[in-house]
């Protein structure tokens, strides 16, 4: 008897799209399965550990006796020092305020609550490590909620202020919300960014497009030394952002700095994607844009090889187009300097939170709908990372005590996003982050695996101290993964602040050490503990760096190369970068 065809309509895997990117809405992109997959992975384990369960029991009781005997200690003597100090970065309970009765109370019994509840999520046997990060993450995040220096009758610096002020400061906070809250569902931009106009007052190099396509703008910056490095210098930014944040304002900007050192500098302005670009992938970011420049660098800069710089993800798609270009025995380069890129993904922080199988197919699903991934999904996971500085001091600063921090040139590039393509997004999380193929010789160009140990040209690398997108170990692993000689430099700042770190910016330091291609490697933790602290700004080490290995000085070169077609088509900053 002959077997009847299958009727499933193949409309199945479609609704399954629409259904998922319709809750991605809802949830802000963040899969409701991955959670209760972690929480049902934690919790299962947790019931069949009596050992641990015992030991949070045991734990329990003696912190319970112990803050007992503070709180009769503190509200004698209000000398008596914390039972508990706060992690480095938590900052909400600096004041002095705090530590007065009943205020040292309430905080002290909360980190004590956040203590308990971290003990609680983490060590248990035969949990998933992922898991128990998201678990332990997504608990705090919770917790963060209650602080008492979320509510007005626990903080006492909002009691103060209210007392004084007669509560204008919350009729002040209320109108702050208020506007914020029209922007946000109008789609404008924060209060004060009108201050900062790109060619105004921000990305102000004088400089001209030399060269553009559907993807990229390459602005070539004009000369400010009679005389300039033979070999140029071109800058991959990330396309997660704008490039202006290596061309902020006049006093920090990174481009500037460079030009007024006497190096010709190029740089790549990418095209802001929209639904029309949802099958841009990684590749097209590498052939229509590092390798399109470098062949418009070439032209403009004959018979000289190239400085290449790259930042964040510019710099973890320069590691595959410099990989690329070693198998191919291209030998343009002359150097690669990274920002704050990561090349290995198996430590890439508290972002891992928002990467496994179901998350990214999750956010696969929401791109689809859309075919790029909007910047308020980006901005939110991001934010989360850094919850208690941006979130939570925010409603206390802007709402609570109706203050408005003044808005700065590096707040209004942050305000102005950016999307990223549906192709390339998903791309970049399965093969990078979930499959880490880059690393271990499994990420492919053009039909074949490329392999970082063959770039054979000095690295410089720049982690910093502070970062929760590329935390600054996961930077280093650049040791283990290439066979040249690497600079690594570690600086104070997190991952935008600490790499706009122009000279004379206060409260900077750095530590900067060389292992050269023979010498055994140095594990992160000792590298830390045995490189000197020097104070000031990296970039004059960097750009030493950069003159040591360049060629003698020469005139500088001509803007743009008509007669090679690549006449200047725009003043910089071009107009990609003026995109939404």
């Amino acid at each position: 008897m002959k077997k009847k065809a299958s009727t499933v309509s193949t409309s199945v895997p479609g609704l399954d799209r629409l259904t998922q990117a319709w809750l991605g809405h809802l949830t802000l992109g963040i899969s409701p399965a991955s959670l209760m997959s972690a929480y049902f992975d934690w919790l299962a384990h947790l019931g069949i550990s009596p050992g641990k369960r015992a030991q949070l029991l045991e734990k329990t009781m003696c912190e319970l006796t112990e803050f007992n005997l503070y709180v009769a200690r503190a509200t004698m003597d209000p000398s008596t020092k914390p039972y508990i100090e706060p992690p480095p970065e938590d900052h909400r309970f600096q004041s002095p305020e705090w530590q007065r009765w009943p205020f040292n109370l309430f905080y002290q019994s909360f980190l004590l609550i956040e203590r308990w509840w971290h003990d609680a999520t983490t060590g248990i046997q035969g949990a998933s490590c992922h898991d128990e990060d998201v678990v332990s993450f997504l608990t705090r995040q919770f917790l963060d909620i209650f602080s008492p220096s979320n509510f007005p009758a626990t903080n006492p610096e909002i009691l103060e202020t209210t007392i004084r002020q007669g509560g204008s400061n919350l009729i002040r906070g209320m109108l702050n919300f208020i506007e914020d809250w029209e922007r946000a569902i109008s789609g404008k931009k924060p209060i004060g960014t009108e201050a900062f106009k790109v060619g105004k007052n921000m990305a102000i190099t004088p400089g001209k497009v030399v060269y553009r396509n559907g993807l990229v703008e390459l602005i070539q910056y004009m000369p400010t030394t009679e005389t300039v490095y033979a070999e140029p210098v071109l800058i991959v930014p990330a396309w997660i952002m704008k490039y202006y944040i290596l061309d902020l304002s006049h006093h920090n900007s990174l481009v500037k700095y460079l030009v007024d050192k006497g190096h010709t500098v190029f740089m790549i302005s990418w095209k802001n994607p929209g639904p029309e670009d949802r099958d841009l992938g990684m590749e097209d970011y590498r052939t229509l844009g590092v390798m399109e420049a470098l062949k418009t660098v070439v032209a403009i800069v004959p018979e000289q090889k190239i400085h290449a710089v790259g930042y964040c993800l510019g710099g973890t798609l320069l590691f595959i187009a410099a990989a690329t270009m070693a198998r191919e025995g291209d030998n343009r380069l002359k150097s690669m300097t990274v920002f704050a890129a990561e090349s290995d993904f198996t430590e890439a922080g508290e972002l891992m939170v928002f990467i496994d199988e179901s998350q990214v197919a999750y956010l696969e699903n929401l791109m689809w709908d859309h075919g790029y991934l909007d910047a308020k999904q980006m901005a939110g996971a991001f934010q989360l990372l850094r919850s208690n500085d941006l979130i939570w001091s925010r409603l206390v600063h802007d709402y609570l005590l109706g203050e408005r921090e003044s808005m700065i040139d590096l707040m209004a590039w942050n305000a102005d996003t950016t999307r990223l393509p549906y192709r390339m997004h998903s791309e970049y999380l399965r093969k990078l982050f979930l499959n880490n193929d880059l690393a271990e010789g499994r990420y492919e160009v053009g039909d074949r695996p490329i392999a970082l140990s063959d770039i054979r040209v000095p690295i410089f690398a720049v982690g910093t101290e502070k970062d929760h997108v590329a935390p600054w170990r996961s930077v280093y692993k650049v040791h283990l993964l290439v066979d040249t000689d690497v600079t690594f430099v570690l600086t104070t700042g997190g991952h935008n602040a600490g790499v706009v770190s122009e000279p004379d910016h206060p409260h900077r330091s750095y530590q900067i050490g060389t292992k050269k291609e023979s010498e055994k490697y140095i594990d992160p933790e000792t590298w830390q503990a045995i490189m000197p602290k020097r104070d000031g700004s990296w970039w004059p080490a960097w750009q030493n760096w950069l003159a040591e290995h360049s060629s003698d000085r020469i005139p500088p070169p001509s803007q743009g190369a008509p007669e090679r077609g690549y006449p200047p088509l725009d003043e910089a900053p071009g107009t990609y970068v003026l995109e939404d």
